[in-house]
């Protein structure tokens, strides 16, 4: 279909009042404590994993989103430099096919996982009906909104299709956490309990001592080799806990 000159004019007059919707905080937000965690214009605020001098490689920013691009050495992993408690995050986030990523937080960015990557809670990312990391792990640990290998997600949650945003939220207060997806809680477990204490027992992280103990630690978006786009990252701290 052909536009009309004029509705070419008006295309361009909405599109950039749309990327402005995103990366703000509303009066009310401001007002209940949330904060922005990415600019949406920058990587101010974050750095690399591989350190906190080393430039941030692997990220592109254009119109409001942050872009982890595809790369073979999966050292694109971008870090928060402010270090959080208790606190509720938001984020939204777009796969593309066949993707993986995750959210991760409680991280100390000095303890590596692998060469490539630092350890803490995962908030899964993955194309579940593609991805073969889908069928790994245990009941499903290794989801969208798993805390990865550890507690599987609800299965009937509401996950929208690839190439479509999706919001992510975590919740930690104390040792209680919840996932949260599009609006509707997924996840939720305490540290303390014996479920908890028999998954971890179970994970990948099992000989990382005092892993699943952290009070605090940084937000960490996960570069696994694929593209994965994020935008409207926000946190509230729930104490004044925030280094």
């Amino acid at each position: 279909m052909k536009l009309s000159f004029a509705a070419r004019v008006l295309l361009l007059l909405l599109v950039p009042a749309v990327y402005a919707q995103n990366n703000t905080l509303s009066p009310k937000e401001k007002a209940a404590g949330w904060r922005l965690l990415w600019d949406g214009t920058s990587m101010h605020g974050w750095h690399s994993a591989k350190g906190a001098n080393v430039p941030v490689e692997g990220a592109e920013i254009k119109d409001g989103v942050l872009q982890l691009r595809s790369s073979e050495s999966h050292q694109g992993d971008v870090v928060s430099d402010d270090i959080f408690g208790d606190f509720e995050l938001t984020v939204d986030f777009k796969l593309t096919r066949g993707a993986n990523s995750g959210v991760k937080y409680f991280v100390n960015d000095k303890v590596n996982e692998a060469a490539h990557s630092v350890i803490g809670f995962e908030y899964q990312l993955l194309d579940d009906d593609v991805h073969p990391d889908a069928k790994l792990g245990r009941n499903g640990d290794r989801k969208t909104a798993s805390l990865y290998d550890i507690l599987p997600a609800a299965e009937n949650k509401p996950t929208r299709p690839i190439g479509e945003w999706n919001t992510a939220r975590i919740v930690v207060r104390g040792n209680h956490g919840e996932h949260w997806l599009n609006g509707v809680k997924v996840l939720e477990y305490d540290r303390t309990s014996a479920t908890f204490r028999e998954a971890l027992a179970q994970s990948k992280f099992k000989d990382f001592k005092g892993f699943g103990d952290a009070s605090d630690g940084h937000i960490l978006l996960q570069d696994h080799g694929d593209v994965v786009y994020f935008r409207n990252i926000k946190i509230r701290p729930l104490t004044a806990h925030v280094k």
